[in-house]
């Protein structure tokens, strides 16, 4: 048996119901994970542009964009377990321009920017209270990095009532074997894994 047998014979791999009301999630596009000057950063140039295909066309139909960062009190850093495990994040302090968000992104002034600790934007966050009350459905996340965060934010928003589509061109990683990996195991398991080309004909239908 295939893989891809195995998983269907599961009862994974169903598709993902579209609402009427979605919404956009990008997650971590900031300078720390997108200018390669800093050592957690990697080249992400082409799923920024992709992405921001999307959240021009979100704004200009009144849909809701949402951006993430993750950002530290220097105070904070010695204590968390997380930066234990994965050093490099500690870089990441409040106010630097590290946690910035990237401007390539076309980050407008009346969009919200959620601050995070961990990897999940609705860990510790006010996310689906927000997206709960702009009446979102559907939730598309885009981002960084597929394998961390961007997942983190997609179970987590699952679990959190909302179906959820991820465009596999707006997403990117430090590396390719695990963002394929992840990638299967999202449009498996939680969401339906799509390109930006068909997340923007379904925002054009609305």
């Amino acid at each position: 048996m295939s893989q891809q047998e195995i998983y269907k014979t599961a009862g994974f791999g169903q598709p993902v119901p579209r609402g009427i009301r979605p919404g956009i999630v990008v997650v971590d596009f900031t300078y720390g994970f997108t200018d390669t000057i800093y050592p957690t950063a990697a080249d992400m140039k082409a799923e920024i542009a992709a992405t921001r295909r999307l959240t021009d066309l979100a704004r200009a139909k009144d849909i809701l964009v949402v951006y993430t960062t993750i950002a530290y009190h220097r105070g904070e850093v010695t204590m968390l377990p997380w930066l234990r495990k994965a050093t490099g994040m500690a870089a990441l302090i409040e106010g630097s321009r590290l946690v910035e968000i990237d401007a390539a992104t076309g980050i407008q002034p009346g969009d919200p920017v959620i601050t995070k600790k961990g990897a999940s934007a609705f860990h510790g966050t006010p996310l689906a209270a927000l997206l709960t009350g702009a009446g979102v459905d559907t939730l598309v996340v885009a981002g960084a990095t597929t394998s961390g965060c961007v997942r983190a934010t997609v179970v987590d928003a699952v679990q959190s009532g909302f179906n959820v589509l991820v465009p596999a061109d707006c997403c990117a990683d430090r590396a390719r074997a695990p963002h394929e990996a992840n990638l299967y195991d999202m449009h498996q398991k939680y969401a339906d894994v799509t390109d930006a080309d068909d997340i923007e004909r379904w925002l054009v239908s609305l």
